[in-house]
């Protein structure tokens, strides 16, 4: 199981990644540190991670999904409607890869600004 640490001022959460070629590029790729887009309740930021849309694609995604988004080569949060959802539904930009799922309540993700910064790490089994 690979579980990393989303950090973003006082927000600290922990999420486990899928198992898939994405999300293995992603964990290979940690620590990874940028500055957060926020696109209705979704956070998004740039990751040096290239890959292609795979059989986790969706267009519509869960509250709580992670997801990469080949467009912008972006990691994305997904905690609520965008401005593209239809009622209640989350629908980012175009299809994300879901890369993995956030442990407990997403809601703390809605006191993140754009342009803060965000770390993303692996947590430590201990």
């Amino acid at each position: 199981m690979k579980r990393i640490r989303i950090i973003a001022g006082d927000v600290s959460v922990v999420a486990e990644l899928l198992n898939s070629k994405t999300s293995d590029a992603i964990w290979d790729a940690l620590p990874i540190e940028n500055t957060v887009n926020t696109w209705g309740e979704e956070i998004y930021f740039e990751i040096p991670v290239k890959s292609v849309l795979d059989d986790t694609a969706k267009e519509v995604v869960e509250k709580g999904d992670l997801g990469y988004w080949p467009t912008g080569k972006a990691f994305c949060i997904f905690f609520g409607p965008t401005p593209a959802s239809q009622g209640d539904e989350i629908r980012p930009a175009s299809a994300v890869n879901i890369v993995g799922k956030v442990e407990g309540d997403v809601k703390v993700f809605k006191s993140i600004r754009d342009g803060a910064n965000i770390k993303l790490e692996r947590v430590r089994i201990k």
